[in-house]
């Protein structure tokens, strides 16, 4: 599969490594320019390129960026894309934003809002990097780690839950974009390896 990712740090850098041993093909952008990713492009095998090369052609696309820099993104360039959102809101990185802080907005429908018409799924936000680089085991594994995945778009969600699996995770239906808050910092699942039944008792126990 192609796919671009948007983010060079410690989730998308983690993915573009994940994904490109998986055999897909990687375009990995950053705010700095493809200048500064020579040595992940060397270790990985990818393509350092711009977001408008990362997302053009793409069948999925990863944001793994501060939040406050999402509005920032050329929205055009994702209509229609299926987005994996890995992103958390942080106000002590993204500043005050509103619907955020009050959690009327979960932190995906606000990305969805701002990347109109993207297929857009929430993942890979609640995993610790160094367990998402390493963590993955065979399906079936008793130990195997399970990820929540939120979206509401039905094909899309397969597609990612699929990708998930490939990784080595057991992927959980976690329901709509607008109830992916029970994946966000300060939730049971967040920050921790469940198996698939104690993602699914986390989401449950989760409190607005």
């Amino acid at each position: 599969m192609k796919i671009g990712i948007i983010g060079s740090g410690h989730v998308g850098g983690t993915l573009t490594r994940r994904l490109s041993a998986l055999g897909h093909e990687v375009t990995v952008a950053n705010s700095r320019g493809p200048e500064t990713l020579g040595a992940l492009v060397e270790e990985t095998g990818t393509t350092a390129g711009t977001v408008e090369q990362a997302t053009q052609d793409a069948e999925l696309v990863v944001v793994a960026i501060p939040m406050v820099a999402v509005p920032g993104l050329p929205a055009e360039l994702f209509d229609g894309k299926v987005v994996v959102d890995a992103d958390n809101y942080y106000p002590q990185r993204d500043g005050d934003i509103a619907d955020l802080l009050d959690r009327s907005l979960s932190s995906s429908r606000w990305t969805a809002d701002h990347l109109k018409g993207a297929r857009v799924v929430k993942v890979f936000n609640n995993i610790q990097a160094p367990h998402l680089l390493e963590g993955g085991k065979p399906a079936g594994a008793g130990d195997r780690v399970a990820l929540p995945v939120a979206g509401d778009d039905a094909q899309a969600k397969q597609l990612v839950m699929e990708l998930v699996d490939s990784l080595g995770f057991d992927p959980v239906d976690a329901g709509t974009l607008d109830e992916s808050w029970r994946q966000q910092p300060g939730t049971p699942v967040y920050g921790t390896d469940r198996d698939a039944e104690g993602v699914r008792q986390g989401l449950a126990e989760a409190r607005p």
